[in-house]
């Protein structure tokens, strides 16, 4: 199961195209016309999917892309993901096969955390946030992978 500010939408939608594929009849002799309907539900989703290190970006909308808001280009066409606050964007996700990389950060956080001085009460509470911030996002992929697992 997806976390992530993006993850409701995102499991609506394959539960929606379930439901699509539930309510179908499973005795028709049209098997490839519901492996091509799958596909056409699933294809424009797919085309909006950007995979990156720590999340994956589901770009459906680039009004609501919080990179591009905060590079100050609104109307571009794809999003940089290189600049994603994946915590924060509405249509990021995390899954479990991104948490090594969010552990490995959260980590070196808290190491920088640990070695600065008390004078550098700045670089703390900026990196208190990213810190707690990745927590955060631990406990969702965590709470996620839990609510995946049967019984």
């Amino acid at each position: 199961m997806p976390a992530g500010p993006g993850a409701r939408e995102l499991t609506e939608l394959f539960a929606h195209v379930d439901g699509k594929l539930a309510a179908g009849d499973p005795g028709t002799p049209k098997v490839q016309a519901s492996d091509r309907d799958v596909l056409n539900l699933m294809t424009k989703r797919a085309r909006t999917l950007h995979l990156g290190t720590s999340n994956y970006c589901w770009f459906t909308d680039p009004s609501r892309a919080l990179c591009l808001k905060l590079a100050g280009t609104p109307a571009a066409g794809k999003p940089l993901i290189g600049m994603c606050d994946s915590a924060r964007c509405p249509q990021a996700t995390h899954h479990p096969c991104h948490r090594p990389v969010r552990a490995g950060h959260a980590e070196n956080t808290q190491t920088f955390l640990g070695q600065l001085g008390p004078t550098r009460k700045t670089e703390r509470a900026r990196l208190q946030a990213e810190y707690d911030r990745a927590v955060r996002v631990l406990a969702r992929i965590d709470e996620a992978a839990a609510a995946g697992e049967p019984g």
